[in-house]
């Protein structure tokens, strides 16, 4: 099987996708109940499994290219299938399609994710901004007082 390797790290590459998928479920779950706790400590395993999908993916598209060239194809999937016998065509063809389904799902879900700290950073400026403007009027709560005290007393004073 001339394809053995690349399907190798397609394989590996599902299976970081299946745990990247998971932690972002749960980063959505975080951020929908608003667990700052939760989210910070979801992010590093989640910049640690992109980072091992895109070494992945470099390491894939290598492979990919250097098969193609020592088979005589073009640099690209289908010419790759082209030069495979009919057997390992569709192998290969099955796989890149879990592949390409799989790194829909995962942008999918990081594009949602990304809304959800969108509206919430929002949401935050919006309250600030609200708090803002009633700590700057002249009458309310919140209102600034005229005069000026001391903040802090000195004891020995």
């Amino acid at each position: 099987m001339k394809t053995r390797e690349l399907q190798i790290l397609w394989w590996d590459w599902l299976s970081t996708s299946e745990r990247l998928l998971h932690s972002l479920h749960e980063q959505t779950a975080a951020l929908t109940l608003r667990d700052v706790q939760r989210v910070e400590r979801l992010q590093p395993e989640l910049e640690k499994l992109l980072a091992k999908m895109r070494e992945i993916d470099d390491r894939a598209v290598a492979c990919a290219k250097g098969l193609a060239e020592e088979l005589g194809a073009e640099p690209s999937l289908r010419g790759l299938v082209r030069v495979l016998d009919k057997a390992e065509a569709q192998q290969v063809q099955a796989m890149a399609n879990r592949v390409t389904i799989a790194a829909r799902n995962v942008e999918a879900v990081l594009a949602k994710n990304q809304k959800l700290i969108e509206n919430e950073m929002h949401h935050i400026h919006g309250t600030l901004t609200l708090v803002a403007k009633a700590a700057s009027e002249a009458e309310g709560p919140y209102a600034r007082k005229k005069g000026t005290a001391a903040v802090l007393i000195d004891e020995a004073a």
